[in-house]
C-alpha cells in the first residue's frame, strides 16, 4: 500500500500569549490556537469566545438588500405570484424553506420550486422559466443560484417576469485589458455577497444565510411577531447549511452555527426534530459534526437519488407521524447512497490507475455508468485520497454533467473561466464546482486543465497545520474542557492539533465491531506513559510500520512486544463512558 506523504507545520504566528490568557482567563495554549485561527487582537477574542447574534453584521449592508425588500414588500401587499426557486443540495433546500415560510408569514402568495438534479440540472434553466410563466408566476426569487444566470434572466425579463437574486456563488467575469469584469444578471435586484461593489464586512456565507438576511431585513421593516418568532428557527436551517457547504466557521459563521446548534437541540421543527431521531443522535450531544456528517446527508440524498422536494416536504411537516415516515425514508435513501458511493469510489480507482492519470495535476475522471448526483461526492473522497483537485464527470440526459473538488493552493473556479469554451455552463466556487460539457471535450478539458494549472510539486503534498508542539504529559483535563470554548470545530476552525516527537509504541489491540479502530500504550521519551486511540486507516499505519521497521513490527505491536518510535500529531478529548471521565488522545498524523 501506497504511503501519502505529508508536510507537516508548525504554527509560529507570534502575540502576547501570557496577556491575553490573563485577560482571557485562558491557557497560554488556548492562546497560541486563537492566534492560530487569525485572531490578532482582543475584540476579536471576545467576539470568537464571546459573540451573540448583535455581533452579526446588519443585512442592511448588502448590495441591493434594500431593493430586494421594497420589491417583496409591493409583491406580497399586491398579491403578485410569487416562486421561490432553489438548489437540490441542502443549502438551497434550507434556502427556499427559509424564504417560502417567510414570505407566507408576510401574507405573499408564494411557492417553491428546486431543479431535479438530472431533469433540470444545477439552478435557473429557460424550462423552469418558461414553466412559471405557464404557472402564472410574475415574480421569482432564487437561492443558492441565479448568479450564473443572466441568460435566464432575460428570458424571464422578456417574459413579463421579475426576478430577485440572492446567491453566495462566484460572479461570472471577463478579462479585459488584465482585470476582472463581472458579468451581472439584469435582475430587480442582485444579492450576492461575492460582489465587487458589495461593502458586506464577510463574503463566506452560504445561500441560507444570504436567505436568512433577507428575512432579518424584513423582519427589521415590518411590524410581525410572527416573523420574529420564526427568525429563532431560520437561525437553526442558517447553521445546518453552512456546515453543510462548507463555509469557513469564522466571523460571524461561527456565531450562526453555534447560536443554530443551541436551537437545534431543542427544535420545534417537526421534520428536523424527527431527522435527528430516526439517526439516534441525542439532541442534546448534537454537534457540527452531526449536521455535516449525519443529518445533513440525508436531506442531499433526496436531491442526489430522487428529488429534493422530498426534503423540502420534511422540513414543512407539521405533524409527528409524518416527520418520522419521511425522516426514515430519507435515512434509508442515504444507507443507499453511502453503496453506490463505495462503487464509485472503486471505479474511480481503477480508471486511474489504468490510464496512468495518478501523475496527472489534475484528474479528469469520465465515468459514465456512475449515478450524476454522486460526482460530487466521489471527487471528494478521490481529491482526499490522491491530493488533487479532481473533476469527476458522469453520462447525463443531455452530455456530459460533472463535479469538481479541490485543494488549497487551487482555485477551482477560477481555473474553469481559463477554459470557459469547454463547458457549456458551469458555477462554483475556489473549492468546489458544478459543469455541463460535450463528451468530445473530455479529453481537450484534460489536457488544458493540466498545461494552466500552475501546481508545483510542493502544492501537492498535503500540508497538516499543527497548532501546538506538545508533549501529552503537558495536557490535562481543565485544557482539554477548556478547548471545548473554540466549538463549533470545522472548516476554518479545525480541532486544534497538536504534535509530540519519538512516541514508543509498546502495545496495542484493535477495536470496534469490525476491527477498525485501535488503542495503544505508547510511552514518551521522559518514561511516562499514556493511551492513545486511532480511528484512522489501520490497514495504512500497519503498512507504515512495517515499511519503517520491517516484517513483524505490526504483530510485535499487537502482541504486546513493541518499542516503535513513531512521531504523532493528535488531538485532545474528554470521553465519558457509563459516567466516568477519562482523558483521550487521538492520534490523527504520524511520520
Amino acid at each position: 500500500m501506497e504511503i501519502k506523504m505529508e508536510k507537516w507545520l508548525v504554527a509560529a504566528k507570534r502575540a502576547d500569549f501570557d496577556k491575553w490568557a490573563r485577560d482571557f482567563h485562558i491557557s497560554p495554549v488556548t492562546a497560541r490556537i486563537l492566534r492560530n485561527r487569525g485572531l490578532t487582537d482582543e475584540e476579536q477574542i471576545d467576539m470568537f469566545l464571546h459573540g451573540t447574534l448583535k455581533d452579526c453584521h446588519s443585512p442592511w449592508l448588502l448590495k441591493d438588500m434594500e431593493k430586494a425588500v421594497q420589491a417583496l414588500l409591493e409583491a406580497a401587499a399586491g398579491g403578485t405570484a410569487i416562486r421561490v426557486i432553489g438548489d437540490y443540495d441542502v443549502d438551497g433546500i434550507c434556502s427556499s424553506y427559509i424564504l417560502t415560510k417567510g414570505l407566507q408569514i408576510l401574507g405573499a402568495k408564494v411557492d417553491t420550486a428546486i431543479p431535479h438534479r438530472v431533469h433540470d440540472g444545477y439552478g435557473l434553466n429557460e424550462h423552469l422559466i418558461r414553466l412559471a410563466k405557464q404557472d402564472g408566476v410574475q415574480m421569482i426569487v432564487t437561492c443558492d443560484n441565479g448568479i450564473a444566470a443572466a441568460p435566464q434572466i432575460k428570458l424571464a425579463k422578456e417574459l413579463g417576469i421579475q426576478v430577485i437574486v440572492t446567491d453566495h456563488h462566484e460572479v461570472p467575469f471577463l478579462q479585459e485589458d488584465g482585470r476582472k469584469k463581472e458579468l451581472l444578471p439584469q435582475a430587480l435586484a442582485v444579492v450576492d455577497p461575492k460582489r465587487e461593489e458589495c461593502v458586506y464586512p464577510f463574503s463566506g456565507i452560504c445561500g441560507a444565510v444570504v436567505a436568512y438576511k433577507l428575512m432579518k431585513a424584513l423582519s427589521e421593516r415590518v411590524d410581525s411577531e410572527a416573523l420574529l418568532d420564526a427568525m429563532e428557527e431560520f437561525l437553526e436551517f442558517a447553521a445546518l447549511a453552512t456546515v453543510c457547504d462548507v463555509m469557513e466557521l469564522k466571523d460571524e459563521n461561527r456565531i450562526l452555527v453555534k447560536e443554530g446548534l443551541k436551537r437545534m437541540r431543542q427544535t420545534r421543527n417537526p421534520g428536523l426534530r424527527a431527522l435527528i431521531e430516526v439517526n439516534g443522535i441525542l439532541p442534546q450531544k448534537l454537534s457540527a459534526y452531526h449536521l455535516g456528517f449525519v443529518v445533513g446527508p440525508c436531506l442531499n440524498a433526496t436531491g442526489r437519488l430522487d428529488t429534493a422536494k422530498r426534503a423540502l416536504e420534511l422540513l414543512q411537516s407539521k405533524e409527528k407521524t409524518e416527520a418520522m415516515s419521511a425522516a426514515r425514508e430519507l435515512k434509508e435513501l442515504n444507507d443507499s447512497r453511502k453503496n453506490l458511493t463505495l462503487k464509485g469510489v472503486e471505479e474511480a480507482e481503477r480508471y486511474i490507475e489504468e490510464r496512468g492519470i495518478h501523475k496527472d495535476k489534475v484528474m479528469v475522471i469520465y465515468l459514465p455508468k456512475v449515478h450524476e448526483s454522486l460526482a460530487g461526492i466521489i471527487a471528494g473522497r478521490i481529491r482526499e485520497k490522491y491530493y488533487r483537485p479532481v473533476f469527476l464527470l458522469t453520462r447525463g440526459e443531455e452530455g456530459v454533467k460533472g463535479s469538481g473538488r479541490s485543494i488549497e493552493a487551487y482555485h477551482m473556479y477560477d481555473a474553469m473561466t481559463e477554459v470557459k469554451e469547454l463547458f457549456t455552463k458551469f458555477g462554483g466556487h475556489k473549492l468546489a464546482a458544478g459543469f455541463s460539457m460535450r463528451e468530445e471535450d473530455i479529453e481537450p478539458l484534460r489536457q488544458a486543465l493540466n498545461e494552466k494549472s500552475g501546481l508545483g510539486e510542493e502544492d501537492l503534498i498535503p500540508r497538516v497545520h499543527i497548532d501546538v508542539p506538545m508533549p501529552l504529559a503537558y495536557a490535562d483535563e481543565a485544557l482539554a474542557e477548556q478547548l471545548e470554548l473554540l466549538e463549533p470545530f470545522g472548516v476554518g476552525n479545525p480541532k486544534p492539533l497538536f504534535a509530540q516527537k519519538d512516541l514508543i509504541f509498546l502495545s496495542g489491540y484493535k477495536m470496534g465491531e469490525n476491527k477498525t479502530c485501535a488503542r495503544y500504550r505508547v510511552k514518551t521519551p521522559e518514561g511516562k506513559s499514556f493511551p492513545l486511540v486511532f480511528f484512522g486507516d489501520l490497514l495504512q499505519f500497519d503498512s507504515f510500520l512495517e515499511e519503517k521497521y520491517g516484517p513483524g513490527a505490526k504483530e510485535a505491536l499487537y502482541c504486546g512486544n513493541a518499542s516503535l518510535s513513531v512521531s504523532v500529531a493528535y488531538q485532545l478529548g474528554i470521553n465519558v463512558y457509563r459516567g466516568k471521565k477519562e482523558m483521550q488522545f487521538i492520534m490523527q498524523h504520524y511520520c
